[in-house]
């Protein structure tokens, strides 16, 4: 059965950093392309970040760019995603999702993935 398990939400301060994981069990992430995405209370589901299967292409949202970073460790089946300098509208629920097609590139379109994790809250607030 495959499944995708996040990690390491929680609550922080503004300023402060997280670092989700993302593990796969059911499937190797070797060949995968995977995809963070977040929804806050009331609003659309918003992409985040993605690797491409190789790690040699990722794409970062603007608003996160130079913020967060995303990077995967195929050996421990594992895909990260590094978040500094949070701010309060970063505060979301966060989904990983991969796409089990092999690519050089990635996008953050949801209809691209073929499997969710079940999401980790990450509260920034003071």
């Amino acid at each position: 059965q495959v499944q995708l398990v996040e990690s390491g939400g929680g609550l922080v301060q503004p300023g402060g950093s997280l670092r989700l994981s993302c593990a796969a069990s059911g499937f190797t992430l070797d060949y995968a392309v995977i995809g963070w995405f977040r929804q806050a209370p009331g609003k659309e589901r918003e992409g985040v970040s993605c690797i491409s299967s190789n790690g040699g292409w990722a794409y970062h949202g603007d608003s996160m760019k130079g913020r967060f970073t995303i990077s995967r460790d195929n050996a421990k089946n594992t895909v990260y995603l590094q978040m500094n300098s949070l701010k309060p509208e970063d505060t979301a629920v966060y989904y990983c999702a991969a796409d089990h097609r092999w690519s050089r590139t990635c996008a953050v379109a949801p209809g691209l993935y073929d499997y969710w994790g079940r999401g980790t809250q990450v509260t920034v607030s003071s």
